[in-house]
């Protein structure tokens, strides 16, 4: 017979229950815009397409900019009130809101699933960490705000796709609970289905929240330089990051803006094969669409047979396929590495990439068959991509100093501390990066001259939160850091204001 999609998984059946939980926020087939705590049937639909089968899902209706400014006026004064309320009542109205959320835990995932992609564990875990990450700011955040006040306005939110639990949910809801209302634009990519549940929620507890959908182009100059704005948090690529840090230039704005870097695992006098191999296997999880994976690998030349010997058997063994596909119905949904991408136009991106460092004299080590992936008979396959590993990506080519955002590593060899130092810092700056050495003194050593906020020391690093800050380092960060209390202070006000980050009275905090 064949896979097929296991029984209360279909799309119909989710999007069955999604309407159900949240009908205030569907119409048909057709999602809402929500702004002045009233979901309103505004904005021209355009078809949202699912990676895993081509299906499309719903209309996602994409307002003008005359109706953004309309909203973000009423998030103004949404704000005005909220920021005014105890808070206790905060507190209570958030935890209502996560509790909600929490009952809904597995349809957040199954829409996560269908409209990016992820793999049913990984599309829990995307929920998990904004259910958990809320509840622990909601037990922390008095002592947080001690001193601290809101902003004179709301948090406006833009944020790519690959986590709209994680990220844009759950820093949501701790700009909620520091007292600012909150407008949050819809990845146009996808997540929008599941963001339109996660905010019915909010709102029903009277939370402050608007959610809206449209182009960047058209709605960018609006969610970024309306007056009302108190700050803005953005996650994404650097080109848009580099266009709207241009926006705020004039206007004296909080800004939190995470953008891409090319993440990199320096291997130099190391001999645990065992663990880094388990560490690179993790590393494929969601097909590297994370702004924390690492796609560059620099290895010290007289290391480079061991380390293939590690490297090859783990990518030759990743698991890739339909999320949602089963033997029988009594099974469990299948354990992948990854599923499908972003979309079809990105496995063509990314397969231009790999053409042109070829080109370029780039060596393919290996190249993953893309029918060896998990699908149902005849499915359309169009955005999923197998994975691709490529020797010493020449300067010309994009993937040498360029996160590919896909399941494509590099490697390069060099036979001195300068060359690797040189090779890891590539991109200007990175988010996280590793160094794998024996010596733990060498490895400080070398991690001390990395460009990256945070480097591990065999060992991967993560996004984190909580107590933990996350930032960047050179052109992959702009603005303050988040996490904890650096991510409350960043969105309230109050004291010396003295704000950690790539700002002139930036102090540096000490490597984690």
């Amino acid at each position: 017979m064949g896979l097929q999609v296991k029984a209360g998984t279909t799309w119909s059946e989710v999007y069955a229950e999604a309407t159900r939980i949240a009908p205030e926020g569907f119409d048909g087939d057709r999602l809402l815009n929500l702004g002045g705590g009233k979901w309103q049937r505004i904005g021209d639909p355009e078809p949202m397409i699912s990676p895993v089968d081509g299906s499309e899902l719903y209309g996602l209706p994409k307002i003008d900019a005359a109706q953004a400014t309309a909203a973000v006026a009423q998030s103004g004064d949404e704000h005005q009130a909220w920021s005014q309320t105890p808070l206790a009542e905060r507190k209570a109205r958030v935890s209502g809101a996560v509790e909600a959320m929490t009952d809904s835990r597995e349809l957040l995932a199954l829409l996560l699933g269908w409209e990016i992609g992820k793999p049913w564990k990984l599309a829990t875990a995307d929920v998990d960490r904004a259910i958990d990450g809320a509840t622990w700011y909601v037990e922390e955040i008095d002592a947080m705000l001690d001193g601290r006040r809101p902003l004179d306005g709301p948090v406006s939110n833009i944020a790519s796709w690959n986590y709209p639990m994680s990220v844009l949910v759950h820093a949501e809801l701790v700009q909620l609970l520091a007292g600012n209302a909150v407008i949050a634009k819809t990845p146009t990519q996808g997540g929008a289905a599941c963001l339109t549940v996660a905010h019915a929620l909010m709102a029903r507890e009277g939370l402050p929240v608007s959610l809206l959908s449209g182009d960047g182009s058209e709605l960018s100059e609006v969610l970024v330089r309306s007056p009302q704005i108190g700050a803005l948090a953005f996650v994404g690529g650097r080109t848009n990051g580099a266009k709207i840090a241009a926006q705020l230039i004039d206007t004296g704005k909080r800004h939190l803006l995470e953008q891409e870097g090319l993440n990199a695992w320096g291997v130099w006098e190391f001999s645990d094969w065992e663990g880094l191999a388990a560490h690179i296997k993790k590393g494929f999880e969601y097909g590297k669409q994370r702004c924390t994976a690492y796609p560059r690998f620099v290895v010290q030349r007289e290391l480079v047979d061991e380390f293939l010997a590690t490297y090859l058997p783990v990518v030759q063994a990743i698991r890739f396929g339909h999320p949602f596909a089963v033997d029988n119905d009594d099974d469990e949904l299948p354990e992948l590495d990854f599923g499908p991408l972003i979309s079809a136009a990105k496995v063509e991106e990314l397969n231009e990439r790999v053409t042109d460092a070829l080109t370029y004299g780039a060596v393919p080590l290996y190249r993953g068959r893309v029918d060896h992936g998990r699908y149902l008979p005849g499915q359309d396959t169009s955005a999923y991509a197998a994975p691709v590993t490529l020797l010493a990506p020449p300067g010309a080519s994009r993937l040498h100093h360029e996160e590919p955002f896909g399941p494509i590593d590099t490697i390069v060899v060099v036979d001195t501390e300068a060359e690797l130092l040189s090779s890891m810092n590539a991109s200007n700056g990175a988010l996280v990066a590793s160094i794998a050495c024996d010596d733990d003194d060498t490895a400080h050593r070398l991690a001390a001259e990395v460009q990256a906020f945070k480097v591990g020391i065999n060992k991967p690093r993560s996004r984190g939160d909580r107590e933990e800050p996350f930032g960047g380092r050179g052109a992959s960060w702009k603005g303050c850091f988040v996490g904890g209390e650096y991510l409350v202070r960043a969105v309230t006000q109050g004291g010396d204001d003295l704000l950690y980050g790539n700002f002139p009275d930036y102090i540096r905090l000490p490597q984690i």
